[in-house]
């Protein structure tokens, strides 16, 4: 079971560029087509702040995927420090433990109320879709990756945060170990129409959604086609 979101706002479109007027105009042609936009550590490194409030007057709500992971009292800080932003979704590492994750979910509320915005849904990165198996026995995490994201889920969950990254091939039994509520946002999506790149671990939009993602983070198939905005369209209607 997901949550209940209609097709379009299921997807977000990451904007990985350092171009700000070529992050704007793309938004903009997106904006009211899909549910929002990624902008990742390329980008907020060229633009901070001012650069995400200018993409976010578009009208598209913001995923600011910056993977914060660092000590508990600078993630905290770092979160306070971007939530007035008005942020729909902003994420940490889950590695960086539950002291660090409790501290970054308090802070998103406490940042939110203060500057009288909605708090931004505050999620954990569990597994990057860029690793398979030999990728993580090569940094010494042992064990099938399932066995590490549903793990990394738990301790998410028990931290009082909102949801988890992670490939869709993981949906499955992470809802199965946290239930139907918590936010499952999956990377690596890619239309069956379009090259995989250098994502390892991917299904296609329809599949994902099957299998129980709440928001599908979909870059290159939309960005770079001819069309960016045929292509969105057409993932919508693959999922209506």
């Amino acid at each position: 079971m997901t949550l209940n979101i209609s097709p379009k706002d299921r997807i977000f479109c990451a904007i990985d560029t350092t171009d700000l007027d070529h992050a704007i105009d793309l938004a903009s042609k997106l904006s009211g087509v899909i549910g929002g936009a990624k902008l990742g550590k390329e980008f907020f490194a060229a633009h901070g702040p001012q650069g995400v409030r200018a993409v976010a007057k578009v009208g598209m709500p913001i995923f600011l995927d910056v993977k914060y992971h660092d000590i508990p009292n600078t993630v905290a800080g770092a979160i306070r420090a971007v939530t007035p932003m008005g942020l729909k979704i902003v994420n940490v590492h889950a590695a960086g433990g539950i002291e660090m994750m409790k501290r970054a979910s308090d802070a998103a509320h406490e940042s939110a109320a203060k500057a009288g915005v909605d708090a931004p849904w505050v999620i954990a990165v569990t597994i990057l879709t860029s690793m398979d198996q030999n990728d993580l026995d090569d940094v010494g995490l042992k064990g099938p990756i399932e066995d590490r994201v549903v793990k990394l889920a738990e301790l998410t969950q028990k931290a009082g945060l909102d949801g988890i990254v992670c490939s869709a091939r993981e949906i499955t039994p992470a809802r199965s170990a946290c239930g139907p509520d918590f936010k499952l946002i999956t990377p690596g999506i890619r239309p069956a129409w379009a090259a995989s790149d250098d994502q390892k671990r991917v299904v296609t939009p329809a599949d994902a959604v099957a299998m129980g993602s709440d928001i599908l983070v979909i870059g290159r198939p939309i960005t770079k086609a001819d069309d960016p905005v045929d292509a969105a369209q057409r993932i919508v209607a693959e999922l209506s």
